[in-house]
């Protein structure tokens, strides 16, 4: 009988990607997805570094299995991800236990590694610290049939002084262009009508062959493909923002009309303590001229919470942006302390009593905005695409979910004869501060919703556990 696995996800969407590419791997190697319920022969953490939350994480899920590890000394656990590239002694110091710890950079070595391990009784540790080959060529078992994410760079050349990132990715290294649109149009193929185009810093895209129009351009070359009905990206960072990017996102009809902008702080001190390059004057001046260009645009943002200095004054400016940008919603964070970046040794660190408080305040005060954007969408119609993932509340109540052209999520009764991967034209009725409800009408039969019927032919909806993307809902 071939062996199981499971692969658990944090962190940021580019994890969820390399989790599928994980996956894709494990399958070529001959291990199947593990029945939910059942304790896998193979368990894979892909880890972040980036709050201390996902390390608290991994090592209580870590501790959870040590028993069943001594029951069963065939299990084999194994951790990569950012925090396997940061941390690889302290993982093994904590749960000597663990079979594999593999970096960012060599996530094609794993099946390989899990192999050595059984056969040599012994934990293996490899840790890349350069990219050798792009991830993409690597195989893959998608989350969705009808969705997917399109890597086209990985690394990050910012310092920002919050994140290591890019010390445990490296440098920005770009894909070529054709490489990019000849995945895109396999996929389509495929029964793919969405695809996310992925990056650190995504519309930094060209800089490593010095072409800074090269992102607008893959835009626009996307809007050509015939089948790809829906395309997105994440995460633009301000500074690379350019007029050409929002030009290309108004005149491509297939590019959704939603924009994830970071802003991290609303303080030009905090930001420039930050590193982040850019101040909220130019901010704000994108936003502008998005919505100059796309009215009908969402826009939705990062912020950090308590950064080292940040004064009642300077969280007050942050609360005044959200309250000017209106964004449709703000994934906030409380700055937590991370070993290795400048911010982690910088005087004035926030008490986190104080960072808890502003956190609530202003959770609290976006919640109250993103209530005051959604319900101007009650009596609007939106077109939206099914999504594959039911969750129980859906179930009980007997309804689909999906999101909108502006990524909005949206409920809407199951009267519909709808497949995840269709299109339905649903008229708003409600709305809360995370999502909007409302009633479905005219169905679009899409390629998408064949592919995922298909999909469910072949293989059970329950038969893996990748990990649900991180955005959340």
């Amino acid at each position: 009988m071939n062996r199981t696995y499971t692969v658990e996800t944090y962190g940021c969407q580019m994890n969820v990607h390399d989790s599928e590419r994980i996956a894709g791997l494990l399958d070529e190697a001959g291990y199947v997805p593990a029945i939910e319920g059942e304790q896998a022969d193979i368990v894979v953490f892909n880890t972040c570094a980036v709050r201390e939350n996902a390390d608290n994480k991994l090592y209580g899920n870590l501790s959870f299995l040590a028993p069943i590890k001594k029951l069963n000394p065939q299990m084999q656990i194994a951790v990569g991800g950012c925090l396997a590239q940061k941390d690889q002694a302290t993982i093994l110091k904590k749960a000597p236990y663990v079979d594999v710890v593999f970096g960012t950079h060599n996530v094609g070595s794993l099946p390989i590694l899990l192999e050595r391990a059984r056969i040599e009784e012994e934990s293996q540790i490899e840790i890349l610290e350069s990219l050798e080959h792009f991830p993409s060529t690597l195989p893959a078992r998608r989350l969705s049939a009808f969705s997917s994410w399109v890597s086209v760079s990985v690394g990050c050349n910012n310092t920002c002084t919050f994140c290591i990132v890019p010390t445990l990715r490296g440098v920005e290294k770009d894909r070529g262009a054709k490489e990019i649109l000849d995945e895109v149009k396999a996929l389509v193929d495929q029964g793919v009508i969405e695809i996310t185009l992925l990056g650190q810093n995504v519309n930094a895209y060209g800089v490593d062959f010095g072409d800074r129009h090269a992102f607008a351009r893959l835009l626009r070359d996307c809007g050509k493909i015939d089948g790809l009905e829906r395309v997105r990206f994440m995460s633009p960072h301000p500074r690379d923002f350019t007029d050409d990017v929002i030009e290309a996102m108004a005149a491509t009809s297939n590019v959704m009309p939603h924009l994830h902008m970071p802003l991290q702080s609303g303080s030009d001190a905090i930001l420039q303590s930050m590193r982040r390059s850019y101040r909220t004057d130019r901010y704000l001046g994108i936003l502008e001229r998005v919505r100059s260009a796309m009215p009908h645009a969402s826009i939705t943002t990062d912020i950090i919470v308590g950064f080292p200095g940040e004064s009642e004054a300077d969280f007050q400016a942050t609360l005044d942006i959200c309250t000017q940008a209106r964004f449709a919603a703000a994934y906030t964070y409380q700055y937590s302390i991370r070993p290795g970046t400048p911010a982690a040794i910088m005087p004035d660190q926030i008490s986190s009593d104080v960072v808890g408080e502003r956190y609530t305040r202003l959770h609290n005060h976006q919640q109250s905005i993103s209530l005051s954007v959604n319900q101007e969408a009650i009596g609007k119609s939106f077109k939206v695409l099914v999504g594959d993932y039911e969750g129980r509340r859906d179930i009980a109540q007997e309804r689909l979910t999906g999101r909108s052209e502006d990524f909005r999520l949206v409920h809407f009764d199951n009267s519909a004869t709808a497949r995840p991967g269709d299109e339905v034209e649903v008229v708003i009725t409600d709305a809360s501060a995370h999502y909007l409800i409302g009633a479905p009408g005219k169905v679009r039969a899409t390629r998408g919703g064949d592919a995922h019927e298909a999909r469910n032919k072949e293989v059970s909806k329950s038969s893996t556990m990748l990990g649900m993307p991180t955005i959340p809902q």
